[in-house]
């Protein structure tokens, strides 16, 4: 479970994310990765589609264990500038489609960002908006965020589309912002603020619209 004790606007004190693993969700399993996730990691981090978009190239085996054994592995949030990442896993089959991250990025204005990325193999069910929408009851039920953001390419329109299902607002089109990959970029800013965040979820996990299972595991 995780401590909020970050309510006030420029008072900064700790807060924690310790999130009571697995976090289910109707058809997923969120949860720390390991080394014995790298093949399937792989198998999507590795692919030029799939990091098209994205800041980083198609993956080896050495970088997928760099980062597992830098900060994939990382277990909760303890401290501002930390990021939880955390594998999806189909409940049925255990199979691992895709990676979730919750970026901690600022105490003081308790602001965080949200990523996402997943095997195509496994597109077009749903499964990233329910485990990203997961992701926002973590980090505004359990972190007490008050602002969490996503930034997408302009040209990334599967992402933007997730995005709004989240009910996240576009705030920014920053134009040609960053040379990404060989050429100038556009970046989309979306949003979501807790006060919009608690006015869909009213009675927290009991007035909840999205696909998370009524368990006892779940996001308590």
């Amino acid at each position: 479970m995780g401590r909020l004790l970050v309510r006030a606007p420029g008072i900064v004190e700790p807060v924690e994310l310790c999130p009571d693993y697995p976090v289910r969700t109707a058809r997923l399993l969120l949860r720390p990765l390991s080394a014995a996730d790298t093949d399937a990691l792989l198998s999507y981090r590795s692919l030029a589609e799939v990091c098209r978009f994205v800041p980083f190239e198609p993956m080896t085996v050495a970088m997928v264990g760099s980062k597992l054994e830098d900060g994939w592995s990382r277990r909760e949030i303890t401290a501002e500038g930390e990021a939880l990442t955390l594998g999806v896993e189909l409940m049925e089959t255990k199979q691992l489609i895709g990676d979730v991250m919750l970026h901690f990025q600022s105490a003081k204005h308790r602001g965080g960002e949200v990523g996402w990325i997943f095997n195509p193999n496994y597109s077009g069910r749903g499964y990233a908006t329910e485990a990203v929408h997961a992701v926002l009851h973590l980090a505004f039920d359990q972190l007490g965020l008050h602002r969490v953001i996503a930034r997408v390419d302009v040209r990334n329109e599967a992402s933007l589309r997730l995005g709004a299902r989240l009910g996240m607002r576009q705030e920014a089109h920053l134009i040609s912002n960053e040379w990404f990959k060989g050429a100038w970029s556009d970046e989309i800013d979306l949003a979501l603020l807790e006060d919009e965040w608690a006015a869909e979820h009213p009675s927290g996990l009991l007035s909840c619209s999205g696909p998370l299972a009524a368990s006892s595991r779940t996001l308590r």
